[in-house]
């Protein structure tokens, strides 16, 4: 059997420089929407990216946690834990950049920060193709505070969903730093429904769902969402999202779950891809 060998070196150099760029670089994407805006704060908006781009700076305060969605080939092997990688990775960007350390080791009690912003999130799938890929965000405390899971009836509709999203965007969506970027994950178990809905947040803004029935949602939802005119940072004027992303999977007859994550308008994310190297084994 053929066996792909994945070297930690390469892995935890190519994780290092993608971090620094999702949290140093806006994305060409982002660039765009934020200069078709004009309205309170805009100049500052936007020569804020000039500075994280050419002082080698953080866009925001907030660095956040870095949560990694890792797709492996099933026939690939490590030199380290894919967990140790993504750590190494995450320790030596956040020790020698001025980012912030936002990791405490205990949730409840001493709430220590651990002063390397590990342990990283790692959320492991394993797929048919012979790369490797990683797909990274950079989460902020404020957009991850909304996270919100509902167990609707299997009985419920579409305006059900969406009512349950516009509501609680309209309550709280101006404390994640909008516009948003809503990932909305359906069906499978409750912390399933939780994951599709993060793995949602790392697709670009024109990525629609392959369903032509889960892509008009999507798009409904948006409208909407738009509609409630909170605006860049809160303060009504532009878009109250980017995009909605959903990402849907079989579940239980008596249950349906829905997730909603969120992503402020700085949308720090990136895609990791390494080619193993080829072992033919006997």
């Amino acid at each position: 059997m053929k066996l792909l060998l994945v070297k930690h070196e390469e892995l935890v150099e190519k994780i290092s420089q993608k971090i620094i760029e999702a949290n140093n670089v806006m994305r060409e994407e982002i660039v765009q929407q934020l200069f078709s805006y004009d309205g309170p704060f805009s100049e500052v908006l936007r020569r804020n990216v000039e500075v994280a781009r050419t002082k080698d700076l953080p866009l925001c305060q907030d660095t956040g946690f870095v949560e990694f969605f890792i797709f492996i080939p099933f026939n690939a092997i490590f030199e380290r834990t894919i967990q140790e990688s993504c750590d190494e990775a995450v320790k030596k960007v956040y020790s020698s950049k001025p980012y912030r350390y936002s990791v405490v080791s205990d949730p409840l009690y001493e709430r220590k920060n651990t002063r390397t912003n590990t342990p990283s999130i790692c959320h492991i799938f394993h797929w048919d193709e012979e790369k490797l890929q990683i797909r990274l965000l950079i989460k902020g405390g404020g957009s991850e505070n909304l996270t919100t899971l509902s167990m609707l009836s299997p009985t419920a509709g579409e305006e059900e969903l969406m009512g349950k999203i516009i509501e609680h965007v309209a309550r709280h969506g101006s404390k994640g730093c909008p516009p948003l970027r809503v990932g909305v994950g359906v069906g499978g178990s409750a912390d399933k429904a939780m994951l599709l809905s993060k793995l949602a947040l790392t697709y670009s803004l024109n990525d629609v769902n392959p369903d032509p029935r889960y892509e008009s949602l999507e798009r409904r939802i948006s409208e909407k969402l738009n509609q409630l005119r909170i605006g860049f940072q809160g303060l009504g004027v532009g878009p109250t999202v980017f995009s909605v992303h959903i990402l849907q999977a079989p579940t239980h007859i008596a249950n349906l779950p829905v997730a909603v994550s969120f992503d402020c308008y700085l949308s720090r994310i990136g895609v990791v891809e390494v080619e193993p190297v080829r072992i033919e084994s006997r």
